[in-house]
């Protein structure tokens, strides 16, 4: 009875302040935008015949280049569950937009192109994302690092592009066409897949809201396909005037690298756990010496709060005043996360304890230390419960 009441009141003196960053667990929503830049897609041909106005002429391009893009914006929606393990699944929309502006031809093409218009991707992915909360922990740090995974399809709509270009000479009795021109009529659906690199920082005091960074590379791996209009303006005198056909343009493979800025939402994340009163000092009348004492942590972490070190200075300076044979260092956790997890949490909260009580004076050789995970905690709760009391090492003088 008498160790159970001086734990209860160290607890209320050493209980933290305010609840810690706490990892999603259940559903959560996203949203996002920022920049991003593509890569140029290699066009690997453009192919046009038929032409209205000179039956049988057919024309075969072989356009070795790249596309030149502009910086354009992304747009960024989710909806997703979050698991205590740190994995998330989610499902994405998003809304990418470049400029395009020139094609740069290879040496061997003799023809550079001038672009205007835009290109417009919408995309639908499927993410798995992994939360280092333990990471978290061990850095010291108010963020979260986490790195994910997508696939899904993306929409590529080149409707509002054109380009234009010239002269391309053909020789008799054909000529020269002063002028090239390409209008494009068509949405592609292909295959993308997505890389995800960032962190995540808990908004203090709103339990579940998160600010969000992170980087993304987004890819069409099978390049995608336009079709449109082809249009040769021939100079006077040709027996071509201008002539017109129907055409494709086969482009390679294409990214999108994009940074982002976001907010993060966890639907039902508990609230911060309010101060203790400070107990009446009238209340309490423990020993002249005590000989057990209870230091506590924050969630998922193992490092001393000034508060704990001065209640760790105190059962180092007490204990030089009784007879003793050791003391023993116990950790705990409270019953989130898992049984393996927390057991190795418990033993470096035991640790650092140790470490504390070593610097103030303890010898080494006088203390034990032992991790009890979850196991034996203080306010018994159903397993994923964040319990500040159960998060604790407890001091005892033998």
């Amino acid at each position: 009875m008498k160790l159970r009441h001086t734990v209860s009141v160290i607890s209320l003196l050493a209980a933290p302040v305010a609840a810690s960053a706490e990892p999603v667990n259940g559903f959560y929503v996203s949203l996002g935008g920022g920049g991003n830049w593509v890569s140029s897609p290699l066009e690997q041909k453009s192919i046009a015949q038929n032409f209205a106005g000179a039956p049988g002429f057919a024309l075969n391009l072989t356009n070795a280049g790249n596309t030149v893009y502009k910086p354009g914006v992304t747009l960024a929606g989710a909806v997703g569950y979050g698991f205590t393990n740190g994995i998330r699944l989610e499902l994405e929309g998003a809304y990418r937009q470049n400029g395009v502006s020139r094609f740069a031809p290879a040496p061997s093409t003799p023809i550079g192109l001038i672009f205007s218009g835009e290109e417009r991707k919408t995309s639908l992915m499927a993410n798995v994302i992994y939360d280092f909360n333990g990471l978290k922990a061990d850095l010291g740090l108010p963020i979260t690092p986490y790195i994910g995974v997508g696939v899904g399809i993306s929409t590529v709509d080149w409707s509002n592009v054109s380009r234009s270009g010239g002269p391309l000479a053909f020789g008799p009795p054909i000529g020269t066409a002063n002028t090239i021109f390409s209008t494009f009529s068509s949405t592609d659906v292909v295959l993308a897949a997505q890389g995800i690199a960032g962190f995540s920082y808990d908004v203090p005091g709103v339990p579940g809201l998160a600010l969000t960074t992170d980087f993304r590379m987004t890819g069409l791996p099978q390049g995608f396909k336009q079709h449109g209009q082809f249009t040769l303006g021939f100079a006077p005198g040709s027996a071509f005037g201008t002539i017109k056909s129907p055409s494709f343009h086969d482009y390679g493979n294409e990214w999108n690298y994009g940074v982002m800025i976001g907010v993060r939402y966890a639907f039902g994340a508990p609230a911060p756990a309010a101060a203790p009163a400070a107990p009446v000092a009238a209340a309490v009348a423990p020993s002249p010496v005590s000989r057990s004492y209870i230091v506590f942590f924050d969630w998922d972490k193992a490092d001393l709060t000034s508060r704990a070190r001065q209640i760790v200075s105190e059962a180092a300076a007490n204990s030089s005043k009784v007879q003793y044979t050791r003391l023993e260092v116990n950790g705990y956790t409270d019953a989130s996360g898992t049984a393996q997890h927390n057991q190795s949490l418990s033993i470096r909260r035991a640790q650092s304890v140790a470490a504390e009580l070593v610097k103030d004076g303890v010898p080494k050789s006088a203390i034990t230390i032992q991790g009890f995970g979850e196991t034996h905690p203080l306010v018994p709760t159903a397993a994923g419960v964040r319990e500040p009391q159960n998060r604790r090492v407890e001091i005892i003088i033998r």
